[in-house]
């Protein structure tokens, strides 16, 4: 009964592979997200100082 539940399972190195891919995978997720957050950031605050502008532009002196 051992044997058939050794058999399933992958080899040792193939598991470390899978292991390694698995984290490389959420490290790179992780980064995508990141850097997706930053450009929205970035261009809420630009779209934030543009409309300082344009509103001081316009202001009743």
């Amino acid at each position: 009964m051992r044997e058939g539940a050794e058999a399933s399972e992958p080899p040792e190195s193939r598991r470390r592979e899978q292991q390694v891919k698995d984290r490389e995978s959420r490290i790179e997720r992780g980064v995508a997200i990141r850097v997706g957050f930053y450009i929205f950031g970035t261009h809420l605050f630009a779209g934030f100082i543009w409309l300082l502008f344009y509103l001081g532009q316009h202001a009743r002196k």
